[in-house]
């Protein structure tokens, strides 16, 4: 994985106005060892707990826009604190991690940080967070608004059925049939079937 580690002040210039001192609180209170990481098609952040005399690690990608780059770091910090109270005693995102996660965001919704819409869209994962903001898939909507035009990239949602897609790690797949909330697309190369959400993201095969 290719990152960065950033100096912590340089660290503002990718959350939200107003949220620097709370987070750098955080990051330096469980001294952790923070980097900017370059885009990962499968994760958008990380956290490593603290082992064998190394720091804790948390990492998040650096092509997000400054909402989702703070809720992602936010998830990460949640399994750090996770970790803290009960080590490895608990599943990774469990009712604990939950619970410490919805904390979390309720302590940033509170403050006039988020525009409406993601606030809006936030209170469903105090309520109940998921494992990843990926999976919910009225958070990622909302979020998308604020990202910088894409040239050439389309929500799953957007492509015919039946069209081919490329995905992020550059397979091609044939779009299929929607079930429940996700697309059950196959795989052109392998002939497997794999479920895709409406709003990932993927090129058209020209």
């Amino acid at each position: 994985m290719a990152s960065t580690e950033h100096p912590m002040q340089a660290l503002a210039d990718y959350i939200p106005e107003g949220t620097f001192e709370k987070v750098v609180a955080f990051l330096h209170q469980y001294k952790v060892r923070f980097t900017i990481a370059r885009n990962r098609a499968s994760v958008l952040g990380d956290y490593r707990n603290a082992i064998h005399g190394k720091s804790h690690r948390i990492s998040v990608n650096g092509n997000l826009n400054k909402y989702s780059f703070l809720i992602t770091l936010l998830h990460e910090l949640a399994h750090l604190l996770t970790h803290e109270k009960y080590g490895h005693k608990v599943a990774p995102h469990g009712n604990e991690w939950k619970m410490l996660y919805s904390n979390l965001l309720k302590e940033f919704v509170s403050h006039d940080i988020f525009p409406p819409d993601i606030k809006n869209a936030l209170q469903a994962s105090i309520n109940n967070p998921a494992a990843s903001s990926c999976a919910e898939e009225s958070l990622m909507r909302v979020l998308k608004k604020y990202d910088p035009p894409k040239e050439g990239i389309f929500l799953v949602e957007e492509i015919t059925t039946g069209a081919l897609f490329i995905s992020r790690d550059g397979r091609v797949f044939i779009k299929g049939e929607k079930l429940r909330k996700r697309y059950k697309c196959k795989e052109v190369k392998t002939g497997l079937f794999y479920l895709f959400s409406a709003v990932y993201e993927v090129k058209k095969v020209v």
